[in-house]
């Protein structure tokens, strides 16, 4: 089975084709990858992808659409998993535009995926439901603060308003390190401020088909890699986490996609990744909803949850597959260890090391 996996220089691409590789028997996998870097790494893992392709960007779709049909037609690709966010929105604009995909692909409806990639826009919707922080959006020209501070207080928390991998994420404490922080990132134009919230950091997986939620996992972020590079200590990729079996978040989750595709008038479709941040009282928040895998995406298959498998056998309409929905659930105290280009563990909590203290006068 040829599969075309776009973004292939970040991440969760890697991640998805690694998922079908190493914990999937349904078919033999061929994967041909693309991406807009020359740089990108993945571009060159010979041991991943039969093939890789350096194309326009989406930014360029007259070019970028050149590059992706004509791979698609000599390789005879079956079918494409499309990553980054914003060759997810050139897929789904074409396919609202009743422009036939160059080939089978699980794209949620753009009114969708335009909506949660404003996460003002997420946060202004749900607002009402108590599923999301207080927050206020601003742009970055604005000089009278005394409102957010008035609703938020300090501290809270800022990030960009759009956008992946906490960009522009920053726990503010003062009016001096908010001015501060919008002068160091001339890249955001909007900003969202939320209420600071100290407790766990959530991620929930849901995969939906044709009208239906058919499957559902969750996880939680404990460490992320290269924290140490970022002020704000998230990077959006995972270092150590837990798989979690916590059904009330796929509760928060659905019950935010529900109002998501009622609002929007479209079928629920697609795969989405829904954020949570618990404040200090364990009650969980949205921060946002991706549409998308993201990069802890290996993690879950290894423990049993292989989303991209599911994906794939629902493009070929497996006649096996099961219908009824599912929450995967895991073994208790399951936590995974990952690094950059390293392949992660999963072992139970209990099994971590734990600090030796050598005798004095001994070797360790």
């Amino acid at each position: 089975m040829k599969i075309l996996i776009t973004g292939v220089g970040g991440p969760t691409p890697r991640s998805f084709a690694l998922s079908l590789q190493r914990y999937s028997q349904y078919a033999d996998w061929e994967f041909f990858g693309t991406d807009i870097n020359p740089h990108a790494v993945g571009l060159y893992r010979k041991d991943l992808f039969k093939e890789s392709f350096l194309i326009a960007p989406a930014s360029d779709p007259e070019a970028y659409w050149k590059d992706i049909e004509a791979i698609i037609t000599a390789k005879n690709i079956d079918y494409a998993i499309i990553l980054p966010e914003l060759e997810v929105m050139e897929w789904s604009k074409r396919k609202m535009q009743g422009g036939k995909l160059p080939c089978p692909s699980l794209i949620p409806d753009p009114k969708v995926t335009e909506l949660l990639v404003s996460k003002s826009r997420m946060t202004d919707l749900l607002e009402d439901m108590d599923l999301v922080p207080a927050s206020v959006s601003f742009h970055r020209g604005q000089r009278d603060f005394k409102g957010l501070f008035d609703k938020l207080g300090f501290p809270f928390w800022v990030r960009s308003s759009s956008g992946t991998s906490g960009l522009g994420s920053l726990k503010v404490e003062n009016e001096a390190a908010l001015k501060n922080w919008i002068q160091i990132n001339p890249e955001v134009e909007q900003f969202l401020a939320s209420t600071f919230l100290p407790g766990r950091n959530l991620a929930c997986k849901l995969l939906y088909w044709k009208g239906k939620l058919l499957r559902a996992a969750s996880g939680e972020r404990v460490n992320y890699i290269m924290a140490k590079v970022a002020p704000s200590g998230i990077t959006g990729n995972t270092s150590f986490g837990r798989l979690l079996n916590e059904p009330h978040l796929v509760e928060l989750s659905k019950k935010a996609m529900d109002k998501v595709f009622d609002e929007t008038g479209t079928e629920p479709h697609g795969f989405f990744t829904a954020d949570f941040k618990e404040d200090e009282k364990g009650k969980p928040y949205i921060t946002e909803i991706n549409v998308r895998h993201v990069a802890f995406t290996q993690c879950f298959a290894a423990g049993g949850a292989n989303f991209p498998e599911d994906t794939i056998r629902l493009l070929d309409a497996d006649p096996d597959f099961d219908f009824t929905y599912r929450m995967y659930e895991f073994e208790k105290d399951l936590i995974f260890l990952r690094d950059v280009d390293v392949e992660p563990i999963l072992m139970k909590e209990g099994e971590l090391l734990k600090v030796y203290h050598s005798p004095v006068g001994q070797n360790i």
